[in-house]
């Protein structure tokens, strides 16, 4: 039987007013005596009552709860938590110890802070009989690997754990931004690449516990990027350095680094020009090199053109 955690505590008109709008899509036709509504998102059902004060019940409670502990933190600069969790001390449990060992998706992406070259984005799916071997063979976080090893380590589980991959090329990004102007940004890109490969992974894999995304914008701005998307995957776990709390992660950080540094050899080789990672100012030499040679044009099918590489470049 499911241990059904109970976590509860008061929160400001601020945080009101971003939780009326985060469980929007979830919430039940009725509510309790007293409440202002109640939603159920995955295993977790949040009460917010007139009062002000929100209660989050279900196996999942301690995760669902911790965002908004800390946003009401945020905004009123003090939260009283009562938890059944833990009554001692109140304390969320661990959460690698909740997540770390269920068969999971996960997702994560690279290539936003290159100048050069597409952005990655991979959701991948590692059941727990898989967790020991991935361990094995050495998969943790891309950013902890070499270029070399990442060439070695991904071909030895590639074969082994389902995945969706998006490659999103400079061309279509530059159009992207064009198009929306200001009302884009990289953690807007994020979230519909994300919500993409998540989609088609999770319509593949049934029997899953969690989906989890490396955080890179609070759930709420999340889901806000995906508003006018038709097909929203929900119920998403968001966590920090998400690599280490499962291994789903580290799979698609590694897959999506592989499908990079593929990336990269190409236009390299199809320029004749080695195009380095990163925006620092080697990237510029670079660019003016190219712009020189092909025109300015170029950049357009192989950089992002609102970075502030450009006009280092464009000064030469």
């Amino acid at each position: 039987m499911q241990k059904n955690n109970v976590v509860s505590f008061k929160v400001s008109e601020k945080t009101i007013a971003m939780m009326d709008e985060e469980f929007d899509w979830c919430k039940r036709d009725k509510a309790p005596n007293y409440a202002r509504w109640q939603a159920k998102d995955g295993d977790t059902v949040v009460t917010l009552y007139n009062s002000g004060k929100v209660v989050f019940q279900g196996r999942d409670a301690d995760l669902a709860s911790d965002f908004w502990i800390t946003t009401e933190k945020i905004n009123s600069g003090k939260v009283d938590v009562k938890s059944s969790g833990d009554k001692k001390n109140n304390k969320i449990s661990s959460i690698k110890s909740n997540v770390y060992y269920t068969s999971s998706i996960g997702s994560d992406e690279v290539g936003t802070g290159d100048f050069f070259g597409p952005i990655v984005v991979t959701a991948s799916f590692v059941s727990k009989d898989k967790i020991e071997f991935l361990e094995n063979i050495g998969v943790k976080d891309s950013k902890k690997l070499t270029d070399e090893q990442i060439m070695e380590i991904v071909p030895k589980f590639i074969k082994e754990i389902p995945y969706e991959s998006y490659v999103l090329p400079n061309k279509e990004y530059n159009e992207f931004n064009q198009k929306y102007n200001e009302n884009i940004n990289m953690n807007k890109i994020k979230s519909l690449l994300h919500n993409k490969v998540l989609y088609k992974l999770s319509n593949k894999i049934k029997n899953y516990d969690h989906i989890i995304v490396d955080e890179f914008a609070k759930p709420y701005l999340y889901y806000n990027y995906l508003k006018d998307v038709p097909s929203v995957v929900k119920n998403i776990d968001f966590f920090t350095k998400g690599e280490d709390k499962h291994l789903s992660v580290a799979c698609a950080s590694l897959i999506s680094r592989y499908i990079l540094i593929q990336e990269f050899d190409k236009l390299s080789k199809n320029i004749g020009i080695t195009l380095p990672k990163g925006a620092g100012d080697n990237v510029d030499e670079i660019g003016k090199e190219i712009v020189n040679k092909f025109g300015f044009d170029k950049l357009k099918e192989i950089a992002k053109l609102n970075f502030k590489n450009v006009e280092k470049i464009k000064s030469n």
